[in-house]
């Protein structure tokens, strides 16, 4: 086996592991986006989730742009992770740029963003639908037949493990932590605001130094956000940092 497949295994088993006491949605989410662009070769992933009682809503990403392209999404109630989650079945896009007809707010932006392609596979278990994971590409063209039948794997053990989640804990538990994970995002939207801001970074580089300090320490990027944004951790500990890539774990 190489080491390509160990590493697929081994994201497998993190995705299907959400039996955990500590188990946190929003990482959980952030994890699977980064998995699939290390794991599938893309240019970003975005993640939406719906609460359990509602809408889509929960986003996660591997960047700033892509995150962006889903909240838009949300926004105009339009694109093709809202056509995945409804339908139950991956959208494919290999050409955004002649693609304004069928989606006139999210085409120009997507394309704006400096993507080409776009490929969306739902999160969801039989009938049950829960969200939708979406590909993007750099350069117009589809995802290979490899390469999408793996990404299909990855949402599929992603949806399973929340399922199974969802399952073992009574509903009234579920819509508490899922909303936990919102006030989640908020604290880790403030803190990326506050690096932004102190060290003179672009969004996109706050959040790659905030998501890489608590990776490389093992640290919840919740807990991280938390303990910046209420002065436990000073926002020198950031400086001196990349600001484009993770530091070493």
């Amino acid at each position: 086996m190489g080491s390509s497949e160990r590493r697929f295994g081994q994201v497998l088993v993190e995705l299907a592991d959400t039996l955990v006491d500590d188990f946190d949605v929003i990482d959980f989410l952030d994890g699977l986006s980064c998995h699939a662009v290390d794991l599938l070769g893309v240019t970003a992933c975005a993640v939406l989730l719906a609460d359990p009682a509602g809408p889509l809503g929960m986003v996660a990403a591997s960047c700033e742009e892509a995150r962006i392209l889903a909240l838009s999404q949300l926004h105009h109630q339009e694109g093709p992770c809202l056509e995945a989650y409804r339908g139950g079945a991956p959208v494919r896009c290999p050409d955004l740029a002649a693609a304004a007809g069928r989606w006139p707010f999210f085409a120009p932006a997507a394309a704006a963003a400096g993507y080409g392609a776009v490929h969306v596979l739902p999160l969801s278990r039989r009938d049950r639908h829960i969200g939708a994971m979406s590909l993007f590409g750099a350069v117009a063209g589809g995802l290979g037949e490899e390469t999408a039948a793996l990404g299909r794997v990855l949402a599929d053990m992603a949806a399973i493990g929340i399922l199974n989640r969802r399952t073992v804990l009574h509903h009234e538990t579920v819509s508490e932590q899922l909303q936990l994970a919102l006030d989640s995002r908020i604290l880790i939207e403030q803190a990326k605001g506050l690096l932004a801001g102190r060290l003179h970074l672009a969004p996109e580089q706050a959040f790659t130094l905030l998501r890489g300090y608590a990776r490389a320490r093992n640290l919840k990027l919740t807990a991280v956000s938390r303990a910046l944004i209420q002065g436990e951790m000073p926002v020198a500990l950031f400086e001196g940092l990349s600001a484009e890539s993770p530091p070493p774990g």
